[in-house]
């Protein structure tokens, strides 16, 4: 039997190599697009790095000609588009850079899907952020986007010309509309990551105690890898279609902050919390939350981590971290 051969953009980032690892598991030839840059940063997918169906191949989304051959020879099955300049701060700060790789990115490889492979599955990450100033609460398939950060408006447009593909050539295209989704392997520039290992640090005596922003901004926070297996069984469909997957419940940054605490025997939060207002964003998005009943009706998915265990598990991989590192 032919073993199914999927292809993924931006398999080094935290939900490529969790899918990574999920595909392998099920039987799949892998390949995963590579940035060339004189330091590579294989981290998270050290596990499956030498598993003899892991393939890494050079390319870009900035570069049609690398797409387009990438996908010509490797004929996948299925196409999971995760690379993107993913972090919201940074949108603003290289608005330009983020509209090339998570906008007109989407576009080259679905133009490349449909010149030399139509037949593939594709799945595009689209983002909670698309919502913005939200419309309507909770936020379902059909809300209104109104996006409030470059990177928000980038997304929008993935979003909607994998729709206009979907629509106009006939591919099987389909975008999951993520909310935020954590785990140990999140870039710690991301305020979940920072508050988990921030507070290690503190626990262990490194730091004396940790800058945040906004701490009134809520978030509906699930699992990386639960989200990855919510990306799978959408290009198991017989139809493409576009689906919101969350939790369904909100929590705020200081949330995320009093749990950490908990985790890591820190009695008082407002103890080790100091507010940097550089930290805060221009437009700040304030209340996600989104309703995965279509998901969970139509693919059979829901999340199995819950916030509290979520928050815990990032601690705990953050403390075992920082005790075996010196700075």
């Amino acid at each position: 039997m032919t073993k199914r051969k999927a292809f993924i953009t931006g398999i080094t980032g935290q939900d490529g190599s969790y899918l990574a690892e999920s595909l392998l598991e099920k039987g799949y030839e892998v390949y995963g697009l590579t940035r060339r840059t004189s330091t590579q940063n294989f981290s998270r997918i050290e596990k499956v790095i030498h598993h003899e169906n892991l393939h890494l191949v050079s390319g870009d989304l900035i570069d049609q000609h690398s797409i387009t051959s990438a996908i010509k020879d490797i004929q996948p099955d299925e196409v999971y588009n995760l690379a993107a300049q993913s972090f919201v701060q940074a949108s603003w700060s290289q608005p330009v850079l983020t509209g090339e790789f998570t906008a007109i990115g989407v576009t080259r490889i679905l133009e490349s899907l449909r010149l030399v492979c139509p037949t593939a599955k594709f799945y595009q990450a689209s983002s909670s952020e698309m919502f913005g100033k939200v419309q309507e609460v909770p936020q379902v398939e059909t809300t209104p986007f109104y996006p409030r950060s470059p990177y928000g408006v980038a997304k929008v447009y993935g979003h909607w010309i994998t729709v206009n593909y979907r629509e106009s050539f006939n591919l099987f295209a389909t975008s999951g509309i993520l909310f935020n989704h954590e785990s140990p392997r999140r870039g710690l520039e991301f305020v979940t990551r920072k508050i988990a290992n921030g507070v290690a640090r503190v626990k262990l005596g490194k730091q004396p105690f940790i800058q945040l922003g906004n701490l009134g901004a809520k978030r509906d926070w699930g699992y990386a890898k639960d989200y990855v297996e919510a990306m799978w069984l959408m290009l198991q469909q017989d139809e493409p279609d576009d689906y919101v997957v969350a939790t369904g419940e909100t929590h705020s940054v200081q949330e995320f902050l009093e749990l950490s605490c908990k985790a890591a025997g820190i009695p008082n939060w407002k103890d080790i919390y100091k507010h940097n207002p550089d930290f805060d964003r221009p437009a700040e998005v304030d209340l996600l939350i989104g309703d995965a009943t279509k998901a969970k009706e139509k693919l059979g998915w829901k999340p199995s981590i819950d916030f509290e265990q979520l928050v815990d598990i990032m601690v705990q991989a953050e403390l075992e971290l920082e005790a075996t590192t010196k700075s």
